[in-house]
């Protein structure tokens, strides 16, 4: 028997890949689940960029190998965008550079600038894929502690603290998933100051800006952010194009051929009409934002209620496209909690512990669900 690779003893299936095959297999079974467990939005992208995609097929280069930097118009859409909601400017030319979705962009940044036995300070709870990035390519990760009576924020005293010898990246993520917490530019400017003072490459992860959030941030309104750092962001749920895969990594022309380098390796360019359809939802109007936030407003209302019912405690100033919700006293297993839930009432959410350890004790809802969807969760209660 052909064995896999070493680099694979210390990385697990993503749960949500495990999980979801047997939420199926409830579902052929005749089971009815409602599944609120990802933040897959539901939602279609708008018409005009439907109709982008399908006008660019007619297009003589539509079907050819494309650019592993991504379409010139593209990059200036994001420098645009980026621009016009965040303030920053970003060189087209050779700041900005699309991907195949963020995810993809973390991993690309890990074999970009990790060695074997780097280190890698990764946010408790956070995004799992950032754990299984570092320990794909060799490197150590090195967990930092958020918690709720710090408003899901770094605790620089403790980060001081730690050993930094050999800390490479670290990860931050604001708007935080899973915790919804927003972030600050006053907390972005210690984080900066901290990659500076370290030589660290601080890497944000900023996808969920625009959703349930009157206030954009981005690393780069901090001055000096571009010494030391990298952000990326998505069209997935701004947009609804999850399955598009398109996504973004803006920093300086340094950093950017770094990553650019593997990307080259790893694929031979977007899609020509993805690329199409991504530049006209870069250049939606406020009108979009603002009804895609009135359907999640009135989801998360509902979200609301079906926390209440279970006795969970929650935020309601948060962003996001998830609810993040505190468990009632006495339950002290969020995975069995939720399984218990998912094989009594055919409901799927998501245990807090799939973000690291800081996540016992919660619990995720995700607002990627109908109305008449969550109603029938509440009355299933």
């Amino acid at each position: 028997m052909i064995a896999p690779a070493k680099r694979l003893d210390e990385v697990k299936e993503y749960y949500f890949s495990g999980k979801l095959r047997e939420v199926r297999q409830m579902v052929a079974d005749g089971k009815k689940v409602i599944n609120m467990g990802i933040g897959s939005p539901d939602l279609p992208p708008s018409e005009a960029v439907i109709a982008a995609i399908s006008s660019a097929m007619a297009d003589a280069k539509a079907h050819e190998y494309q650019s592993y930097q991504g379409l010139p118009e593209l990059r200036e859409a994001i420098a645009a965008f980026y621009s016009n909601h965040f303030g920053v400017s970003l060189s087209p030319a050779n700041e900005i550079l699309p991907l195949m979705g963020s995810k993809e962009g973390i991993m690309h940044i890990s074999m970009a600038f990790l060695n074997e036995g780097d280190k890698v300070l990764i946010p408790n709870p956070g995004y799992p894929t950032y754990t299984s990035a570092t320990k794909l390519v060799g490197a150590e990760p090195v967990f930092y502690n958020l918690s709720e009576t710090n408003n899901w924020e770094p605790d620089f005293e403790a980060l001081e603290a730690q050993d930094l010898s050999g800390v490479t990246i670290m990860w931050v993520n604001y708007p935080h998933m899973p915790t919804g917490a927003k972030g600050s530019r006053a907390m972005f400017q210690k984080l900066v100051d901290f990659a500076i003072q370290h030589n660290i490459l601080l890497v944000n992860d900023n996808p969920y800006s625009f959703v349930l959030n009157d206030a954009q941030l981005s690393l780069f309104q901090i001055e000096g952010a571009k010494e030391v750092a990298l952000e990326l962001n998505s069209l997935s749920k701004t947009f609804n194009m999850a399955g598009w895969r398109v996504g973004m990594v803006m920093g300086n022309a340094q950093l950017i051929d770094a990553v650019l380098k593997v990307k080259s390796n790893m694929d031979s360019g977007m899609f020509y009409g993805i690329q199409k359809g991504a530049i006209a939802a870069l250049q939606s109007g406020a009108e979009w934002f603002t009804e895609l936030n009135k359907v999640y407003a009135r989801r998360r209302d509902l979200i609301f209620k079906l926390a209440d019912l279970l006795g969970c405690t929650y935020n309601k100033e948060t962003a996001g496209l998830f609810v993040w919700a505190k468990l009632p006293a006495g339950i002290d297993n969020a995975e069995a909690y939720v399984d218990t839930i998912l094989y009594d009432k055919h409901i799927f959410l998501t245990p807090g512990t799939v973000f690291g350890t800081a996540g016992e004790g919660y619990i995720r809802f995700s607002l990627c669900a109908d109305e008449t969807v969550i109603t029938e969760a509440i009355n299933r209660f």
